[in-house]
């Protein structure tokens, strides 16, 4: 067993130590009650004739992979006394982000503080290219500098991996621990995490505000063992922040019912709207390469593309992908191309290849469809009617466009066999931000 810190440890036996303005809490690992298995880490319930191992003991198999628990153990947390964090005392922090707000995130930052303060639970709906991470930036400072405990947590790694490093440039006295399924990072104690939503399931009633961005993304929408988890990890009277640009019906109907505030910001940073899809009809995409017409029109296009950006270029699985990949190698030799997903080894150089411009285009899954900034793209997606491409996932693509730096003509090209109803969706959403966002302006 590895015992992380302060984070909850799951077997008896084991000598647990705390410091003087600490204390220990044990509960069970799971609750039997009337011929049913309830786990208090998870929350997951099954009857004991599913659960029942060959030795006679119980177990939830709903969060097996995090590491067995039975009948037999218990759940540790070690928990800051109420007292200490009262009259503990330590220098004032400060934001060291050298950038300055706009008037409209200015007026949501100011708002996020006002929620927490009054113990709101939040959902901050802006689009993408808003700068949702500087908006947290003052209440991230306040929140520390009142000595709370602090988690910013969201369901992909690549976004995670792409805020921790601008938060340690904003806070750099912040003890800050990013924390995901592969991290090399060592544990520490830590002011502020920086993790997936699945690790919130080792933290009990550990975090005062917990910041969930991309709140709307696979695999968190919809999966009730995080939701748990997010529940579990926030204190009593702890305060949730949910960021995203594109909310689900599921999330706008639970800030409803829940009496949430919603904080809605229509416009980019840098005031420019985002940009409208480009619709191409072409048949039998899947076989492109049997067309040579068609394969033309889309190598014609793609050039087009690169005289002035690097080319994202998404695809609905990674069979297809490496088929097109190769094709795209072989008629565009002058060209770099690869591939990334999520199985790739090589993901996270890859990225980071791209921004510093040694691939002209990266075909990918929709691992990057949020979260990840580049400065000079336009966006193709091929295939845009299949399933894996609803209405968010798309709104999410198109926003990868023109998201900083000077206007580069950046484009986004759907090219379909269907116009399904999620693309339709998708752009009259987008069209519909943008009206948003010029009457915003006007204000």
């Amino acid at each position: 067993m590895v015992i992380y810190g302060k984070q909850e440890v799951y077997k008896i036996g084991v000598m647990i130590q705390a410091a003087a303005d600490e204390t220990v809490r044990y509960r069970e690992a799971v609750k039997i009650t009337k011929g049913q298995l309830y786990c208090n880490r998870c929350g997951s319930h099954f009857s004991l004739r599913e659960v029942r191992l060959p030795a006679g003991s119980y177990y939830c198999p709903g969060c097996v992979l995090y590491g067995r628990l039975t009948d037999q153990d218990q759940l540790v947390s070690i928990h800051r006394k109420e007292e200490a964090e009262v009259l503990q005392t330590k220098p004032q922090i400060h934001c060291r982000w050298l950038g300055e707000l706009t008037r409209q995130q200015s007026r949501m930052a100011e708002e996020l503080i006002r929620c927490v303060d009054s113990r709101e639970n939040v959902l901050l709906w802006a689009v993408t290219g808003a700068g949702k991470t500087e908006m947290l930036y003052p209440l991230i400072e306040n929140a520390l500098n009142e000595g709370k405990q602090i988690a910013i947590a969201s369901p992909r790694i690549d976004v995670c991996r792409e805020l921790y490093p601008r938060l340690v440039a904003a806070f750099p006295d912040v003890a800050i621990l990013l924390r995901y399924g592969k991290a090399l990072e060592q544990w520490q104690e830590f002011e502020l995490l920086v993790c997936t939503t699945h690790q919130l399931l080792h933290f009990y009633q550990a975090f005062d505000l917990l910041v969930v961005d991309e709140s709307d993304a696979f695999p968190y929408e919809g999966d009730p063992l995080l939701a748990f988890g997010t529940t579990q990890a926030l204190k009593p009277m702890g305060v949730r922040v949910c960021l995203t640009a594109t909310p689900t019906k599921n999330l706008l109907q639970k800030a409803k019912s829940e009496n949430w505030q919603v904080l809605h910001l229509p416009q980019r940073y840098h005031r420019r709207p985002l940009v409208v899809p480009e619709l191409f009809f072409l048949e039998d995409w899947r076989n492109l390469a049997k067309y040579p017409l068609r394969l033309a029109r889309v190598l014609r296009i793609c050039e087009q593309l690169l005289k002035e950006n690097q080319v994202l270029f998404f695809c609905p699985d990674i069979a297809f992908m490496k088929h097109i990949t190769k094709v795209l190698q072989e008629k565009l030799p002058q060209k770099k191309i690869t591939f990334v997903s999520a199985q790739d080894p090589l993901r996270e150089e890859k990225i980071l290849q791209l921004r510093n411009k040694q691939w002209d285009i990266l075909l990918c899954t929709t691992i990057l469809e949020r979260g990840v900034t580049f400065e000079r793209v336009s966006v193709v997606v091929m295939g845009a009617e299949h399933e894996v491409f609803n209405k968010s996932v798309l709104v999410q693509i198109a926003g990868r466009v023109d998201r900083k730096g000077t206007q580069r003509n950046g484009r986004v090209l759907f090219f379909f066999q269907e116009q399904t109803l999620a693309i339709r969706k998708a752009i009259k959403e987008i069209i519909q931000m943008n009206q948003l966002a010029k009457k915003e302006a006007k204000r």
